[in-house]
């Protein structure tokens, strides 16, 4: 299946590293021209300056509103439109029994992880109305459909995701504008291999039918699908790539 984006924008957030650098990877290597936005900048730039075919870095912290309408200015200052939003960027937040989960925290990880979802679909639909339409997926999680345990931040706002791409999908369908949300399930980044001992890995990479954990190529080829006009008829629905997690 050829897919290509010549002549197109998107913006990826948190693509600075992990499954939203490989996302911006795949999307340059088909043509995209890929906002690279992160709240880390050198590292967005580097990544930039990695991808090619006209990449731009873009500073961010999807929970403040107004860099995030400032992001998607950015995109169509420097290229003209936005026809492609993936909102990658989240946090994990600290492991904990939800009793003694900390005002601070659960307010932190809702910030980021679902408030961050809605300020980008916020700016970019108008943009996207005035391009005939586009395409936006949300990275939900496994998690967005199950629970897991002292991880009750996290899952909150991973369900939420579920509901507000459904939600999303209904009302801009008529203006061409799709939005899915994917699921996936432990993936191998470089973060995961240098900060776990090998036996949590293998135990985690157990938790999967395959028995191993996930390539972010893996989760960043069907997002990049969910994004093509391949995926004409797909809005409004949670794609897992989770190694058969969820079947158990």
């Amino acid at each position: 299946m050829n897919l290509r984006f010549d002549g197109r924008t998107a913006v990826v957030t948190g693509a600075a590293t992990g499954i939203g650098y490989a996302i911006a990877e795949a999307l340059a290597e088909s043509g995209a021209t890929v906002i690279v936005a992160d709240i880390d900048l050198s590292g967005a730039s580097e990544a930039a300056a990695s991808l090619g075919n006209g990449a731009l870095a873009v500073k961010v912290d999807v929970a403040r509103h107004e860099e995030v309408e400032a992001m998607v200015a950015f995109a169509v200052e420097h290229t003209g439109r936005l026809d492609m939003l993936v909102n990658n960027a989240g946090i994990a937040g600290p492991m904990q029994p939800l009793s003694e989960y900390s005002i601070e925290d659960w307010h932190k990880v809702l910030d980021v992880n679902l408030h961050g979802v809605f300020y980008g679909m916020r700016y970019a639909v108008p943009v996207m109305r005035e391009n005939g339409g586009g395409a936006i997926v949300n990275m939900a999680s496994i998690l967005g459909s199950v629970g897991f345990v002292d991880a009750s931040a996290y899952v909150t706002s991973k369900h939420a995701v579920l509901g507000i791409s459904k939600a999303a999908a209904l009302e801009y369908a008529a203006d061409g504008i799709r939005v899915n949300s994917v699921g996936p399930g432990f993936i191998g980044t470089e973060l995961v291999k240098n900060s776990l001992d090998e036996a949590t890995r293998a135990e985690m990479a157990s938790a999967h039918a395959l028995n191993r954990m996930g390539e972010t190529a893996e989760v960043a080829s069907l997002v990049v699908y969910l994004l093509s006009d391949q995926a004409g008829f797909i809005t409004g629905s949670y794609h897992v790539v989770d190694g058969g997690y969820t079947a158990r």
